[in-house]
């Protein structure tokens, strides 16, 4: 078996690299070594062959992030910004990125071109402010999306045909909804159009088909074995399954798969996937029930975006193998999970689509602590609440316990968070800083650092108190200064005026003694 459990030392890199739409940043971090407490999966690639994988428990990542992904509304992307994202899905180790549909639009033909001729063949001509594909030399397959036309397909080739590993994804719907209403064809005339189809975009050269039966999940089963097994008979190496409307239970898109499995023809010569959409927040489940089942090429988005409520997401999928995967038999993938968190912010980023805070994996909640008896936890040992390390998919906290102080946090995190910027106090000193925490948590959702520095200026290293504020002008010559801590900006003035007085006072009667 090409995989094993190992303990591996974790690192965060010199620079990190940051995209904007306009302009690259680079955000500099610290360097710094430290074992990850969680075991690392660690995995070798099979060799590529398009309908067959010599390890039965791999599992092969198929990213839709340019094309389904890009089908949000308003996700619209650049040229330069799908290069940029193919060239981090190379880094990050998927096995077939779906660069577009082609047939779309004259854009889109040249982004698809464009990637398959840098990222399908490693070709790295960027500049150090772009992440750099495969440095194991990985070169994932290049795939355009195409209706079951000539036309489209025509297009699809050539976009991807410059691509090392070239493929033509290609669909036709065939629930009787579709068929009926949208197609207006038969059955007959479906399986003849895909058949044909599929034996077409053979013919041009493409060694890698890919078939979908759209809405599969809503089909009827004697129907899809019997397009199944004509479209292998007519060349096709992968059958993508999609759930395309995500309306399958994960028992019931499981069995689906388990009876495409065993009753298609000639099934034993192909490559079966899963496409799950989330339209009733199912698509992680399903994708894994598909794979627990037979799938052995799963499609997802970075951060699940894509049509209505999105796709299934990579890093929760991914993810879900690398800590369950032996529940599932042992499946693993060869994504390197150290990238995922910046493949997420660069989606984010270039699509325009805000991560919700408590998405999985890679929400801004997803490692931070809030509550007093997590908090207290954590810092006790960090397996307590977290079933996976943020070091391994690339996030490098502040602090290793992840705290967030809020109006849940105790005593214990709140010291310890204080020590973290440079406060060792404890005692009186640290009940009166508490209780002034609380009350201005209690008003404000997020606790900043700076507002823990002023709220200890202000109870720890105040001067002696000579004055307290009732109704009072003064007038100096020389500048004096304070600080205070409230959520109302003119007490929190009040109060550092009365320490600068306070500090004036004290000045002058150490003058005069």
């Amino acid at each position: 078996m090409a995989a094993s459990l190992s303990q591996t030392p974790t690192f965060s890199p010199t620079t990190t690299t940051f995209f904007s739409p306009i302009t690259t940043t680079r955000l500099r971090t610290l360097l710094h070594f430290k074992p990850s407490p969680y075991p690392t999966l660690c995995s070798r690639r099979p060799d590529y062959t398009p309908n067959h994988i010599p390890n039965p428990n791999y599992i092969r990542i198929f990213d839709t992030t340019l094309r389904d992904g890009e089908q949000s509304p308003g996700a619209t992307m650049t040229t330069i910004e799908k290069l940029r994202i193919a060239r981090h899905l190379a880094k990050l180790g998927v096995d077939i990125i779906e660069a577009g549909f082609p047939a779309s639009s004259e854009a889109d033909l040249e982004a698809v071109k464009l990637i398959a001729q840098e990222v399908g063949n490693n070709n790295n001509n960027n500049n150090n402010n772009v992440a750099r594909e495969g440095e194991d030399g990985h070169v994932p397959v290049i795939c355009g999306l195409a209706r079951c036309n000539k036309s489209d397909i025509d297009r699809a080739w050539e976009a991807v045909k410059y691509a090392r590993y070239p493929r033509i994804h290609t669909f036709i719907a065939t629930s009787e909804i579709h068929m009926k209403y949208k197609l207006k064809m038969s059955k007959e005339q479906v399986v003849e159009k895909a058949r044909s189809m599929v034996a077409y975009a053979r013919s041009l050269g493409c060694d890698d088909v890919e078939f979908s039966p759209e809405d599969a999940g809503r089909s009827e089963r004697e129907f899809l074995y019997e397009i199944l097994g004509e479209v292998i008979k007519a060349g096709a190496t992968t059958l993508n399954i999609p759930d395309t409307v995500g309306y399958n239970w994960p028992r019931e898109f499981g069995q689906l798969i388990a009876d495409i499995k065993a009753n298609t023809p000639g099934i034993e010569n192909v490559i079966i996937s899963t496409h799950c959409q989330n339209d009733l927040g199912l698509s992680t489940a399903n994708t894994l029930e598909g794979a627990y089942n037979g799938a052995r090429q799963l499609e997802v988005t970075i951060n699940g975006i894509g049509e209505r409520a999105g796709n299934a997401s990579l890093e929760e999928v991914v993810m879900a193998l690398k800590c369950k995967g032996d529940l599932l038999g042992g499946l693993y993938t060869g994504i390197d999970t150290r990238h995922i968190v910046m493949a997420s912010k660069m989606v984010e980023e270039y699509s325009g689509l805000q991560v919700q805070p408590h998405k999985a994996i890679v929400g801004a909640n997803a490692f931070a602590h809030e509550s007093g008896i997590h908090q207290d936890g954590m810092l006790k040992n960090r397996n307590t609440y977290e079933i996976m390390s943020p070091e391994d998919i690339g996030l490098f906290r502040s602090n290793e316990s992840g705290l967030t102080l809020g109006k849940l946090s105790g005593r214990h995190a709140l010291k310890a968070k204080l020590f973290e910027l440079g406060y060792d106090i404890d005692g009186r000193e640290l009940n009166d800083v508490f209780w002034r925490f609380k009350s201005v948590a209690e008003m404000k959702k997020v606790i900043t650092d700076d507002d823990l520095i002023a709220l200890v200026s202000d109870e720890v290293f105040q001067p002696t108190v000579v004055w307290k504020f009732g109704d009072v002008q003064v007038r100096i010559s020389r500048t004096y200064s304070g600080t205070g801590a409230s959520m109302d900006i003119v007490i929190s003035s009040v109060r550092a005026y009365v320490g600068a007085v306070n500090k004036m006072l004290g000045l002058k009667k150490q003058s005069t003694s």
